[in-house]
């Protein structure tokens, strides 16, 4: 198994920043970020708010440019690719996606494939075929007549990764993918990211369930003010030490009934 860690190899397989920086309005966002997403892993972003996950995201994807460093793509960099080729590559699941018209399901999928066959061109047999899987994926194909403005936060949720899924993207990119959602909702949203995942999908996900993340996440980055804390393998990274330092609370980890691991926060204990 290959983990998320440093980049120092461009050109090998997968979805690399090497000691990327990024600023907006002449304020540095993130700075010297440096790691790797393979193919078939599942690598989460964690770190408090404000530290830069959604940055990250961005920047992987190129729709922030980095003003330092370079984010490549099997050894392209990202900065010189067409944006058509890139978004065939790459699919990007913001946090916040305003839904409000009165699509169906099956609609709001299929505008995934705009990249491939532009907004006005009729669907195509193949684009019809990919669709339909990227429903069943997700278990949306049953709502595909309803319209998105009726459905509840996990149904959603799981359309807008369909949407990606159609265009049967290599590396799938989802900004907070469980905010807001139930417990159920959010362990079958995780779910499908782990099974994405073992059909060979490359994921990074930002989230600040971290139970979550170190029950499905492959490998974590924990993002801290602009620039990586730690990273590495789930087991390792996230342990008392590194989410003290980081976030500020004790944790405890636990193990579950199923053998997969729990973690537990408390504040720290003040010493008078």
């Amino acid at each position: 198994m290959v983990f998320a860690v440093a980049c120092h190899e461009p050109d090998r397989i997968g979805l690399c920043a090497t000691r990327i920086s990024v600023a907006r309005a002449a304020r540095a966002l993130v700075e010297n970020v440096s790691f790797q997403v393979s193919p078939g892993e599942l690598c989460a972003l964690i770190g408090p708010n404000g530290g830069g996950k959604s940055t990250i995201l961005r920047a992987l994807c190129g729709i922030w440019p980095t003003c330092a460093g370079a984010v490549r793509l099997d050894g392209t960099p990202v900065a010189s690719m067409r944006r058509a080729d890139l978004a065939r590559r790459i699919a990007f699941v913001p946090q916040e996606t305003g839904m409000d018209f009165d699509f169906t399901v099956e609609e709001v999928v299929c505008m995934g494939r705009y990249p491939l066959r532009g907004r006005f061109v009729r669907p195509s047999s193949e684009d019809r075929r990919a669709v339909a899987e990227a429903m069943e994926q997700c278990d949306v194909a049953h709502l595909r007549h309803r319209s998105v403005t009726t459905l509840s936060g996990g149904e959603r949720q799981r359309a807008l990764i369909a949407r990606s899924l159609a265009l049967r993207p290599d590396y799938l990119l989802l900004d907070e993918p469980t905010a807001s959602l139930d417990i159920e909702h959010a362990l079958d949203v995780m779910g499908l990211c782990a099974t994405l995942a073992a059909s060979g999908c490359a994921l990074v996900l930002a989230t600040h369930d971290l139970t979550s993340a170190a029950r499905f996440a492959h490998s974590i980055v924990v993002v801290q003010a602009g620039r990586i804390a730690a990273s590495g393998a789930s087991g390792d990274v996230l342990n008392a030490e590194v989410i003290g330092a980081v976030f500020g609370v004790e944790a405890e980890r636990l193990q579950s009934s199923d053998g997969k691991p729990v973690l537990a926060f408390q504040r720290k204990k003040v010493i008078q």
